[in-house]
């Protein structure tokens, strides 16, 4: 059977056909209308054809979340673009890198991120004509101003202003099939890869999503997650506009905002990772708000210890934790009334994904057996962007492996054990930081912890635990950590060091980089 002619950028237009004048999207503070976010799209699509682009054309952004970076992703989506969500957070040698990877023919970027461009524009496969630059439209700085459009780029707003907004017709039909866009995962060992994500595994997503918080036009949507990565723009912004729900979007996360955020527009569902909860509930706020309109909380994206559950519920919202990444979003997710019975749990598998956990044979493992968590199903990525080899070795026969070590106990409910590359081996055994971590995030002078091996010249690799006090300027001893692991877990699993710090080096998601930990202290001596 022939792929069906259909495509993302049908989501919008779709919206605005049935419901002009329901609100898309509040960002800072603005309403947009789903017919006016569709008109902004049409333009932008106009644009891109005046442009001369062609189907499969790579169109890269390096924007802060706005209503000008969606209607970009849409309209590459309607004319079968393929969108390329740039982290801000990269420098130039990196960014440079993952434009020139995908062989991009436009570069969409803020004012903000000119210095980065600039040093390696040269080096760029981007047209000269397809530099396209906007304004990112922040709060002023006393005497500090952005730089305007540079003379090697042209204004976004002067290039749509007069494009129709009449509905675009493709040069080619766009399928099902055909790639959506470009995300790349954040490289452990070598260069980032780009995982190729479908109109189709898109779709998929959306009613996996519409699944799991039964989402509907009355709902609004509370989430500051930023656009560029796949959780912001696959589990959040796609899935909310498809539902015909109202999105409050801001230019970047502040705690204190999105705690008022959810009282001022009476959010029904809230979503934000496990270190923004964190800050939301120390920045005070939850605490002189009504939350009485939420009746969903999505979260998760790292290990959450109980007692920023407990700290949730004690406030009315009960955090049902999710898991997936980049090559599947929204893999799976805890049901809300087994949230405090299945502790430690992820949950159960999507409605659209089938998972179990495998030896290193191939062979399907028992409840209560460590292997790697596997998935297949249509959410699962097309492939990794002109990597072959890779491609093959993480999706075989149609199944992709997660590189995540866990469990399922006789429910049917996933327990994540660590990721394979966490894994160190100390005296011969297998250790798995996050068994650990679990239960020292227990300890009452344990804000956050992150175990990294690292070598020894008797035992291979010891543990190192990189601790943040619950207390400022607190230390927390290896005989202390030893003494709270006693008769919990084999002696061999015990951190035998331990660095106090004051932070962790964070992913654009807020997840702890164990790669910068571990090139920060190897060789690290007490």
């Amino acid at each position: 059977m022939a792929s069906v002619s259909w495509d993302v950028g049908y989501i919008p237009c779709k919206r605005a056909q049935m419901h002009p004048d329901k609100t898309a999207i509040i960002f800072e503070d603005e309403p947009v209308s789903y017919g006016q976010l569709n008109a902004g799209i049409n333009r932008c699509a106009h644009m891109l054809q005046a442009k001369g682009i062609e189907k499969g054309d790579r169109v890269s952004v390096l924007m802060l979340n706005c209503i000008e970076f969606l209607e970009i992703y849409f309209a590459t989506a309607r004319l079968g673009g393929v969108f390329v969500p740039l982290n801000w957070r990269l420098l130039g040698p990196e960014l440079e890198y993952q434009i020139n990877d995908c062989e991009a023919r436009f570069l969409f970027f803020h004012d903000s991120f000119i210095g980065s461009i600039d040093l390696v524009r040269y080096s760029l496969k981007v047209e000269e004509d397809k530099f396209i630059y906007l304004k990112s439209g922040g709060p002023e700085i006393p005497g500090f101003e952005l730089p305007g459009c540079p003379d090697w780029a042209e204004d976004y707003n002067a290039l749509v202003g007069d494009q129709l907004t009449a509905e675009p017709v493709p040069a080619k039909p766009v399928l099902m099939d055909d790639p959506l866009a470009i995300v790349y995962t954040s490289g452990v060992t070598g260069n980032p890869k780009g995982a190729v994500l479908s109109h189709e595994q898109t779709f998929f997503k959306n009613f996996q999503v519409a699944t799991y918080t039964s989402a509907g036009p009355d709902d609004v949507l509370i989430a500051q997650m930023p656009l560029f990565h796949s959780g912001g723009l696959f589990i959040v912004a796609t899935p909310a506009l498809n539902a015909g729900m109202t999105m409050i979007m801001r230019r970047g996360f502040d705690p204190n905002e999105f705690a008022e955020d959810i009282q001022r527009y009476r959010g029904t569902i809230v979503f934000a990772l496990t270190t923004m909860w964190r800050l939301i509930i120390d920045s005070g706020k939850l605490d002189e708000i009504d939350v009485s309109s939420v009746r969903c909380v999505v979260g998760g994206g790292e290990r959450t210890p109980p007692n920023l559950f407990e700290e949730l519920s004690r406030r009315g919202l009960h955090m049902q934790q999710g898991f997936g990444q980049t090559e599947n979003s929204a893999m799976m997710i805890m049901p809300k009334e087994d949230i405090y019975r299945k502790m430690g749990s992820i949950g159960k598998p999507g409605y659209f994904t089938d998972i179990w956990i495998e030896d290193t044979s191939g062979k399907r493992l028992p409840p209560g057996e460590i292997g790697e968590i596997v998935a297949k199903g249509p959410t699962v990525m097309s492939g990794y962007w002109n990597r072959p080899e890779a491609t093959k070795k993480a999706i075989v026969d149609g199944v992709l492996h997660t590189g995540d070590l866990g469990y399922v106990d006789e429910e049917g409910y996933f327990h994540i054990v660590d990721r394979a590359k966490d894994m160190y081996r100390s005296g011969g055994e297998n250790v798995y930081p996050a068994e650990i971590e679990k239960i020292l995030l227990n300890h009452p002078k344990i804000s956050q912890i992150s175990i990294i091996g690292v070598n020894d010249d008797k035992w291979g690799e010891i543990g190192l635990a990189c601790i943040i006090p619950t207390e400022k300027g607190d230390t927390v001893t290896v005989e202390e950590i030893r003494g709270f692991l006693a008769n919990r877990v084999a002696r061999y699993k015990h951190p035998a060091k331990v660095k106090m710090m004051t932070e962790f080096p964070l992913t654009a998601t807020m997840k702890v980089k164990k790669s910068e930990l571990r090139k920060k202290f190897a060789g690290f001596e007490n």
